[in-house]
């Protein structure tokens, strides 16, 4: 029997029907990625195994380094066949973790190959691979077509060129690739040098001189203008906690303008000038009906050795335990209180902290939009069966599962896509199981209409 078999993850009748004939025919609607818009224009293809696989998976890195992988085999110079061997040899050691999981998934779905991944397997696997990647149909467009992705969003910045994004728009291809907003160095007044190089980045992408805190803000309207036409309809920040503390105009100019001179703002007047710039541009993404994401509290590059030698996004960042209600309350209430509160979807990567985040959204829901507020998917290290499950049952016990917009990857692969099919079976299996038992009605019908909402059918409405 293979593994994972076809009836994984489900473990009641009606789980089984819900997912089979349901869950599993639903389109894919990846609106939270950190794939390549330039990869995605040019019909990208890959060389090898290795390549596609372990390029950028930090989640994979990680259990490498826990395994005793030397860093020569997992970011280093080792050859592609040498980082893959590394990686089968790590895998035996994976069991209980999504990885193992995944893994072997997606060996089945792309590869057809059945093998569990190991020290034995390693060149069989290598080869069957390499050769299916070789095949002409084995290209970025041929995968979004097979696995039915009707929607992505990437991750960009503001400062970046949207050719990629206009040449995708032009190719025909039927999935829709929308930019995301995410102006993530805007807010380093802590950090001038970098936050200047990026101003610096923005005049030119702008033809604008950016001396004073008015010159930021048209500018910044400029790109969001520009993103809008390209098709964006999200934006995206990561914070540790949500910034909190008021800001008028006058002490966001003397922040900027220090910080423009090369004098970093200490640890509060960063968080001041923060929440002014989440004002302005909460009220640009309600002003367009876009949707505003918010990733919420990881501890970020805590390793300083880690972070000096291969730099951010390499597996060096953790769960934070920052407080996260009040900060949140004064944000979405400032929005709230000048009537520009824009569709939001809230990310929590502390799972103490689902019930706060879930309760939260049913305090700011209006507007007459379905579930203008979200609780997302579990995310980043609750992005796995027991994180998905606490999450869909904190959301469902205290909002309305009916209109959450379900999942995505957060991925930089294109591989990742059968996670979409990992959260349907747990999805299934959840409503499933509990209308076997009696906790759910008996109508299938009408769960059948929750599977379909939260799969695909709510992302499609409320991404317009």
């Amino acid at each position: 029997m293979p593994y994972p078999d076809k009836d994984f993850l489900l473990y009641s009748p009606t789980a089984l029907r819900l997912f089979h004939e349901v869950a599993s025919e639903q389109p894919i609607y990846d609106y939270h990625t950190h794939l390549s818009p330039k990869e995605i224009a040019t019909n990208h293809r890959w060389s090898n195994l290795a390549d596609l696989w372990l390029g950028g998976d930090h989640y994979k890195w990680r259990l490498m380094r826990a395994n005793g992988v030397d860093e020569r085999s997992i970011t280093g110079d080792a050859t592609p066949r040498e980082k893959f061997q590394a990686w089968a040899e790590t895998i035996p050691y994976t069991l209980r973790n999504p990885i193992h999981h995944w893994t072997h998934i997606e060996l089945q779905r792309y590869f057809d190959i059945d093998l569990l991944l190991g020290p034995d397997t390693a060149d069989t696997i290598w080869e069957q691979a390499n050769a299916r990647i070789a095949e002409d149909d084995f290209c970025v467009h041929d995968i979004l077509r097979e696995f039915k992705v009707k929607m992505i969003g990437t991750t960009d910045d503001p400062v970046e060129p949207l050719d990629d994004h206009l040449a995708i728009a032009a190719s025909g291809i039927d999935t829709r690739v929308s930019p995301t907003f995410r102006p993530d160095k805007a807010f380093a007044v802590d950090q001038p040098a970098d936050f200047n190089a990026w101003v610096d980045k923005l005049e030119a992408v702008t033809d604008t001189d950016i001396s004073q805190l008015d010159d930021l803000l048209n500018a910044l309207q400029v790109r969001h203008d520009a993103f809008h036409a390209a098709g964006c309809r999200l934006s995206d920040h990561s914070f540790d906690h949500c910034p909190a503390i008021p800001c008028d105009d006058a002490d966001a100019a003397i922040i900027f303008e220090s910080a423009r001179g090369g004098k970093a703002a200490d640890a509060e007047d960063r968080e001041k000038f923060c929440f002014y710039l989440m004002l302005f541009l909460g009220r640009l993404d309600a002003a367009k009906g876009w949707t505003k994401q918010l990733h919420l509290g990881p501890f970020r590059n805590v390793n300083p050795h880690g972070f000096k030698s291969i730099g951010p996004d390499a597996g060096f960042d953790t769960i934070g335990d920052f407080s996260q209600g009040r900060p949140l309350i004064t944000y979405l209430g400032a929005l709230a209180e000048r009537d520009s509160l824009p569709k939001i979807i809230l990310y929590n990567i502390n799972p103490s902290d689902n019930y706060l985040f879930a309760a939260m959204t049913g305090a700011f829901q209006g507007g007459a939009i379905p579930g203008k507020i979200q609780f997302g998917s579990g995310w980043w290290f609750a992005d796995q069966k027991e994180g998905m499950e606490m999450q869909l049952n904190a959301l469902s016990s205290t909002g309305l599962l009916s209109r959450f917009v379900g999942m995505l990857t957060d991925s930089r692969s294109f591989l990742s896509f059968p996670r979409h099919e990992y959260f349907r079976r747990i999805l299934c299996n959840l409503v499933g199981s509990e209308a076997d038992k009696g906790e759910l009605p008996d109508d299938f019908e009408a769960l059948s209409e929750l599977i379909v909402a939260v799969c695909s059918g709510n992302a499609s409405t409320y991404f317009e």
